[in-house]
């Protein structure tokens, strides 16, 4: 058992393994990001539409309160997604959960198509959501479990880059297409391509070893590394650690220890400064907001725009992640978020009050500085160091409660946008967001720890933790073994 104190490229002789399989089951999965990205983009040009009826062949038109709750309702799904992604991925496979969720996926986007209410628009959103949560879950899952260490980073990377890909997929056909409905269909053609690409993957190696299937998770893993590639130092250590997370399974209760504690309240702080800083109210609405500015520049090709720079500021932040540091992008991007609200709330406040024909440029580059800099920050490190900041055997509950903050402050800041809006005027709204931003900044430069090029007992150690295991059973051969292998 003394080799399992190695990291898997010492026990490998630092042998190569095979990219393409990995390439094309990463890319199979991250489809399902881009198919919620589609979810999420949709209610953009979709609600203009639906709140002025300007399609001919429809007679549903929204009011403001209905238009809040259908762009929100995503949120709501997801939140209750995300606790059923956690049991699916266990019950029926990281592959299987994402295979199944193509019925429910594909007909919400039916049920919108359909619908000749505003009951059955709520309905199909919600469903949305709730795939969206699921989603979230077995995607990322997934593609952990069965990348290579030495390109691990970049797969995981590319599940958000896809959610700014199906975004700006809505945006565009939503430019060229004057029908909600049959945006809708256009919209749902991904979830088909998605399901296609997964039946055609294979099921994580991790999940078929913790269900007894060691022959089945030899095939996976060798499919997965390359033929030429010995599987088996690897296969050992995953072995170990499956056993380790067995039998050192925590739950809620246990979140109470401090060193447990400290890391979990920063997550917690980190997901709710990310919706605080009304990046989901600002995309849901994001051709309201362009069409409100009265600039000279269409909507539909400002929010193009926008929707090309999320994606090549999240292609950054995949470059600078464990270059830069966690820590500094968080700085930089809570920063660069606080001058583009301000900014964009100026150019509001002065609309209200003056001429800014002057300004036209205004709107579209905060908002362009505004989605930028929260995708290199504040969009993927909260995510990326809810992974980091907890130990394998408390990440599970204390994953799934960050997740549920998440989502449901993402509902609630989504559903109160138009009312806030009423209450204190558009600029009010930007400098509220933007006040919170500045808030963030400190919090960061204060508390947030850097955690990049950081071992697992390095930063339980940083809050207070035992650096070896509590449960006596255990060597700290196997220990040393599960914590190398995560990190």
């Amino acid at each position: 058992m003394a080799e399992l104190g190695m990291s898997t490229g010492e026990l490998v002789n630092n042998a190569k393994p095979a990219r393409a399989a990995q390439y094309i089951a990463a890319l199979s999965a991250t489809m399902g990001a881009l198919c919620f990205g589609t979810a999420l983009g949709y209610s953009s040009p979709a609600g203009i539409l639906l709140t002025s009826n300007s399609t001919d062949n429809s007679t549903l038109q929204l009011s403001t309160v209905e238009n809040s709750w259908f762009s929100s309702s995503v949120n709501l799904g997801a939140l209750v997604g995300g606790p059923i992604g956690g049991l699916c991925i266990n019950a029926i496979g990281r592959r299987g959960t994402m295979l199944a969720l193509f019925p429910f996926f594909f007909g919400s986007w039916v049920i919108i198509a359909l619908g000749q209410n505003f009951a059955m628009l709520l309905v199909g959103r919600i469903i949305a959501g709730l795939c969206t949560g699921i989603v979230c879950i077995a995607a990322p899952t997934y593609i952990g479990e069965f990348a290579s260490a030495d390109i691990r980073g970049t797969l995981g990377a590319g599940f958000q880059l896809m959610a700014g890909v199906g975004i700006l997929y809505a945006y565009i056909f939503g430019a060229f297409i004057d029908s909600w409905q049959i945006l809708a269909v256009v919209c749902a053609v991904p979830t088909i391509i998605f399901c296609v690409l997964m039946v055609f993957s294979k099921e994580s190696p991790s999940y078929l070893l913790s269900k007894g299937k060691d022959k089945e998770a030899q095939e996976s893993m060798r499919y997965f590394r390359g033929s030429d590639y010995n599987i088996e130092p690897e296969m050992q250590m995953l072995k170990q650690s499956l056993d380790d997370s067995k039998a050192n399974k925590a739950s809620f209760s246990d979140l109470k220890q401090s060193y447990i504690l400290k890391p979990l309240l920063i997550s917690l702080a980190l997901m709710l400064f990310q919706q605080l800083s009304g990046v989901n109210a600002v995309l849901f609405n994001l051709k309201a907001i362009f069409q409100e500015s009265g600039t000279d520049l269409s909507d539909d090709v400002s929010s193009i725009i926008v929707g090309v720079v999320q994606i090549l500021a999240t292609v950054v932040a995949s470059v600078l992640m464990d270059r830069a540091g966690r820590k500094f992008l968080l700085l930089s991007s809570s920063g660069a978020m606080t001058v583009a609200l301000v900014g964009l709330g100026v150019f509001f406040y002065l609309k209200d009050n003056g001429d800014v024909s002057a300004l036209g440029w205004l709107p579209i580059t905060s908002l362009m500085v505004f989605i930028a800099a929260f995708s290199f920050g504040f969009g993927p490190i909260p995510w990326l160091m809810m992974s980091e900041l907890f130990t394998p055997n408390v990440r599970e509950a204390a994953s799934g409660l960050s997740t549920m903050t998440n989502w449901g402050m993402s509902f609630i800041v989504t559903y109160f946008f138009e009312s806030m809006r009423d209450a204190i005027h558009e600029y009010g709204v930007y400098w509220l967001f933007g006040g919170i931003c500045a808030v963030s900044l400190v919090f960061c430069l204060l508390v947030v720890p850097e955690t990049k090029g950081k071992t697992l007992q390095e930063i339980t150690a940083m809050f207070g933790g035992p650096t070896t295991s509590p449960t006596p059973a255990r060597s700290s051969s196997s220990s040393s073994a599960s914590e190398k292998q995560r990190w």
